[in-house]
């Protein structure tokens, strides 16, 4: 059974592990806004500007297809060793990437990040699921949430203090005390008892998922960037992609212990959050990718008033995540997050009718407006689907529903991307000019509607009630030798 201790907070008995995770989290939010802005004095440095785009696609990938390897693995060997592999991982590809004397070799440190991403994210948030009621949960999400918010402050602001002191490395060595200092908290902080059974590793669905879904999301990142729609390699990518992952389902059945069980989406409140992942994922990236783009584009905007105008986004999403708690309580899990789609609906529709007149106080309140409504979704949603399983199935819950939210991303960059490129082709002067940036951006945002309007459906496709498992079939704690208050009904 899980021990929960009194509180929820950083001076509770579980208050060093909700530093840790947020540390823990801290580091892939951190990561995914401090690059971008030391791209141009890394190629001065390495060169290889054409190939730069790889500095992210090869982290994304990465990260997306571990992620539900490292979630099974959690619920077979424990979350502790699964994070700290995580944390290690990131901490050996940050020290590398900074010591890295070409773009080839760079990229190639990235991935070994994306893969200590892939474990450190889902695994974070795994933890909050198991030592926190379900109560105490959606205002842990907000602290968790909050530090994508802090993150999207402070990580183009030290991404340019880098840049501009001409030591680009430090984005990469800043995250060596951060990886010791949270494996370290994680170490003395977080304790759990396994029941050690004798498992058989899906070795061959791992293999064949990692491959089929590295196909297909490569297929659908450099689709139309790298290389045409219609070219071979974009055909070949797609369909070797899609026959791995048919074969994947096969064996899956056949399986004893699935890497990633077909119940998973057989269920129905299961199968409803992977969709209401997925559609936020392609939400969020609409937005984080193009917003930025349209105002230095369409108004000559300075790159941090953009910047900040995004940052609405990610300030609004912990506000409605810490409170939505009180919501779903009183009102359920579906009722909170169609109130947080209608928000969404709502901020992305603003977005999108303003867009021919933009203005960066409207764009950041629209921005901040979605940013609230995802908040009531994201978080209501996970939750009710860690709720209603085990111990032992909570990870590869909690991996899909953050694997369908990186997909969700992925198409959504491959899609948005394709929406403005057609328009950037029709004009003669692309990309820098005004109009079509107004026009290309005014495309994608209609395409975030689109993309809401559909989520609508999804969310309206969940079960109205959700339970939380008693007992759990584990024990993580904080301190050693705690009680465990009585279980909840």
């Amino acid at each position: 059974m899980t021990t929960r201790a009194e509180g929820v907070g950083f001076r509770s008995e579980r208050g060093p592990v909700l530093i840790a995770l947020m540390l823990s989290s801290g580091l892939v939010a951190i990561d995914s806004t401090i690059v971008a802005t030391a791209v141009p004095s890394i190629v001065r440095d390495v060169g290889g500007f054409s190939s730069f785009p790889w500095l992210f696609s090869a982290y994304l990938l990465a990260q997306a297809v571990s992620v539900p390897v490292y979630a099974k693995l959690s619920d077979m060997a424990g979350r502790k060793p699964i994070i700290l592999t995580g944390i290690g991982l990131f901490l050996l590809g940050s020290i590398l990437c900074g010591l890295a004397w070409s773009m080839p070799a760079l990229i190639a440190f990235r991935v070994v990040q994306g893969l200590g991403a892939g474990a450190v994210l889902p695994i974070s948030i795994t933890i909050a699921g198991d030592i926190y009621s379900i109560a105490e949960r959606a205002k842990v999400q907000g602290y968790l949430a909050s530090v994508w918010a802090v993150s999207s402050v402070v990580g183009p602001t030290l991404g340019g203090i880098f840049s501009s002191l001409g030591i680009w490395r430090g984005i990469f060595l800043i995250n060596v005390p951060l990886c010791l200092l949270a494996g370290w908290m994680l170490v003395r902080a977080f304790h759990e008892n396994i029941e050690h059974t004798k498992h058989r590793v899906d070795y061959l669905g791992a293999v064949l998922l990692t491959v089929s879904l590295s196909l297909l999301i490569l297929g659908a990142l450099e689709g139309g960037q790298a290389w045409a729609w219609d070219s071979p390699i974009s055909i070949t990518s797609f369909a070797v992609g899609a026959v791995l992952l048919a074969i994947f389902l096969i064996a899956e059945r056949r399986a004893a212990e699935p890497v990633l069980p077909p119940w998973v989406l057989s269920r129905r409140l299961l199968g409803t959050t992977t969709l209401i992942s997925f559609g936020v994922g392609a939400i969020i990236l609409g937005l984080t990718s193009y917003v930025p783009t349209f105002l230095q584009g369409a108004i000559a905007t300075s790159p941090i008033v953009a910047g900040l105008a995004l940052a609405a986004l990610t300030l609004g999403w912990p506000i409605s995540a810490s409170q939505s708690g009180r919501l779903y309580l009183r009102l359920g899990f579906r009722t909170t997050a169609l109130i947080g789609i209608s928000v969404t609906v709502t901020g992305s529709v603003i977005l999108a009718l303003t867009a021919h007149t933009p203005n960066a106080v409207l764009v950041a309140a629209s921005c901040f407006t979605v940013g609230l409504g995802l908040g009531l979704v994201a978080t209501p949603t996970l939750i009710a689907a860690q709720s209603s399983v085990e111990w032992n199935e909570r990870g590869v819950v909690t991996g899909t529903n953050l694997f369908a939210r990186s997909i969700g991303s992925a198409l959504g960059v491959a899609v948005f991307g394709a929406v403005a490129n057609a328009i950037y082709a029709g004009s003669p002067n692309g990309h820098t000019d005004p109009q079509a940036v107004v026009g290309a951006s005014s495309a994608v945002f209609l395409a975030v509607v689109l993309a809401a309007v559909m989520t609508v459906g999804a969310v309206l496709a969940m079960p109205a009630a959700a339970r939380e498992p008693v007992p759990d079939q584990a024990s993580a704690h904080v301190p050693r030798g705690g009680t465990a208050p009585p279980a909840e009904p």
